[in-house]
């Protein structure tokens, strides 16, 4: 019963309830202009297929099985890479919180940090005006969560992942690293690991915020419309992927 309350909200809230109304439009300008409606009825069915658990979790898998975490923690130092911070929102010591994403690197890193005793370089900035410095942020909950400030590397500048390679390269550059052992979310490791391959830089990936579970179980509401989010997190990731391998890029 609580699922198919769940299914039905579904189709009730954005996206599901838009996609229900174009449908409707569809079947009603068929009556007017059949090739019209044959176009809205593809697009309609993309802007569907885009919408369902099914679809973002054949693209999101696709890119978090890609690497697995070692088993072997191989390396002498760590590198998070943040992904979203708000500027102002309340938080137990201090302004600005970090996105769900950024929150589940930070945790792995954390862990990380107390199970190698290895420093941790924290490398993401202010994007915007409207968002926090990721960076600083995360080092005030990693300080709250018991890890050393001796042990925490800041890297503030980066804006983006290509950025933040580069920023990152020039901290393992001067203190001598080689050996980094590189946390992001499962999705973005694929591409994180292409930049920092493009600049000679040899990590070790430890994925992390896996969205979806490794294998596909198909169930009824995996066809019923959500959210295009995850859609557009995968396809990101994928074009990022493409432009980091155009030679003029």
């Amino acid at each position: 019963m609580l699922n198919t309350v769940k299914m039905l909200c579904n189709l009730i809230l954005p996206p599901g309830t838009f996609i229900l109304l174009v449908i409707g439009f569809t079947f009603w300008l068929y009556r007017r202009d059949k090739t019209a409606a044959k176009i809205l009825a593809f697009i309609t069915l993309v802007m569907y297929l885009c919408s369902t658990p099914f679809i973002s979790g054949i693209l999101l898998r696709s890119l978090e099985n890609r690497y697995q975490p070692p088993s072997d923690l191989d390396g002498d130092i760590l590198i998070m890479l943040t992904g979203g911070a708000t500027l102002d929102t309340p938080d137990i010591d201090g302004q600005g919180d970090l996105s769900g994403a950024s929150a589940s690197r930070l945790l792995t890193a954390a862990r990380l940090q107390k199970k190698t005793d290895l420093p941790i370089i924290l490398s993401g900035g202010q994007v915007n005006s409207q968002s926090g410095n990721e960076a600083q942020i995360a080092k005030r909950f990693l300080i709250g969560l018991g890890i050393p400030v001796e042990k925490i590397i800041m890297e503030e500048s980066g804006l983006n992942t290509t950025q933040s390679a580069v920023n990152t390269k020039a901290i393992l550059d001067k203190y001598g690293y080689k050996k980094p052992i590189l946390i992001t979310s499962a999705y973005h490791i694929p591409r994180s690991v292409l930049n920092f391959s493009r600049i000679k830089v040899e990590v070790v990936p430890y994925p992390c915020n896996y969205q979806y579970n490794t294998r596909s179980v198909l169930a009824f509401s995996q066809f019923v419309p959500s959210s295009f989010c995850n859609v557009w997190t995968a396809l990101h990731e994928y074009l990022g992927i493409v432009a980091l391998s155009l030679p003029f890029w």
